[in-house]
């Protein structure tokens, strides 16, 4: 097969373009066309710490499991799609027999296969194979763009349903990257009263107020002064700090419930045993998403969610290291970068 194009990380901070093999598609999955990769966090936590837990960077790697794709396998009908069709791709492949999967806890497969985490090579690259099952076509309208948003849409929707928002529950989320700003959109959606947005970073801010937003502020003690000390019904933390879920804790109220989504730098966290003890607090943590591709297409396409402020930079593919370096730092405003893999199939 020929070589196509490809950005790899071979360490950190360590970004550089290359090609592999293009893949051949198994009997059981479908040959892909990619169109626009998201930079996600977890992509940075590879860039910046060359790894996320027991899962290490060993050897080059692509990264990339937010994207979009155009179907362009000639068995495509066999399938139930047709070529040149564009579609989301649900990065996680589970196995199906495990009792995770059987009870429809998909997200908590310890033998799943995911896109872009090690070993298995990620989407920025032209062509990439995968499972029917995968595979969602999104509606007439919807651009590379709008389908890359769904995975971390999914993220934010599944946080909410692990939440169990009650109407008019005040709400805060800690960080405003793309996933918090999707967070803060969901949560309206589902009911929330007051809705805080905690982030350093005033631009973040600003695009918050912008999504909805009733209160805007820099630290979670601000969330305390401006409530008398009590804090809120829920917090939502979406943060890349080892504090963050200690100061989630702090910000929420007596009895209240905390979902934490972030992942740290570092990889561990630490809690004030005294403090969640005393409060009573329920704390429930995020991995990754359920079954929520149909919602997010829905939410997308009946605009309940607003994506174009959040996503603030788009590269080429031959552009990949400068655009993790400036997301890395912050630059430039950014928040979301998109890698534009190819465009439409002739």
């Amino acid at each position: 097969m020929p070589d196509m194009n490809a950005a790899f990380i071979h360490g950190i901070k360590d970004m550089r373009l290359g090609t592999m093999p293009k893949p051949e598609a198994k009997e059981d999955e479908l040959l892909l066309r990619v169109r626009s990769v998201g930079v996600c966090g977890s992509d940075l936590h590879y860039y910046l710490e060359k790894g996320i837990g027991s899962a290490q960077i060993k050897e080059p790697l692509v990264l990339g499991h937010e994207f979009s794709a155009e179907v362009v396998d000639e068995r495509a009908e066999q399938f139930g799609f047709r070529r040149g069709q564009l579609v989301a791709v649900d990065p996680a492949k589970f196995c199906y027999k495990c009792e995770w999967c059987e009870r429809g806890h998909h997200n908590l497969c310890p033998n799943v296969e995911f896109t872009g985490a090690p070993p298995f090579h990620g989407a920025m690259r032209e062509y990439i194979s995968v499972s029917p099952k995968q595979i969602f076509p999104v509606p007439d309208g919807f651009s590379p763009d709008d389908a890359v948003m769904l995975e971390p849409l999914g993220i934010a929707l599944h946080a909410l349903d692990l939440a169990k928002l009650k109407p008019m529950a005040s709400v805060a989320v800690l960080g405003c990257g793309t996933i918090g700003l999707l967070i803060l959109q969901v949560a309206k959606l589902c009911g929330a009263g007051t809705l805080y947005a905690v982030d350093p970073l005033e631009y973040r801010l600003d695009i918050a107020k912008e999504l909805g937003a009733d209160v805007v502020v820099k630290s979670h003690q601000d969330v305390l002064n401006q409530t008398n000390g009590r804090g809120t019904d829920v917090v939502i933390e979406a943060t890349n700090s080892p504090i963050g879920p200690r100061h989630a804790t702090e910000a929420v109220a007596i009895g209240g419930e905390v979902i934490l989504v972030g992942i740290p730098e570092g990889d561990e966290f630490s809690l004030t045993a005294s403090l969640v003890r005393r409060k009573g607090l329920t704390i429930k943590l995020s991995r990754r998403m359920g079954n929520v591709y149909p919602r997010c297409i829905q939410m997308i396409h009946k605009k309940l969610i607003q994506t174009a402020s959040i996503i603030t930079h788009h590269f080429p593919l031959a552009q990949t290291p400068e655009a993790f370096a400036i997301q890395a730092e912050h630059r430039d405003g950014s928040i979301k970068s998109m890698i534009e893999v190819g465009g439409e199939m002739d």
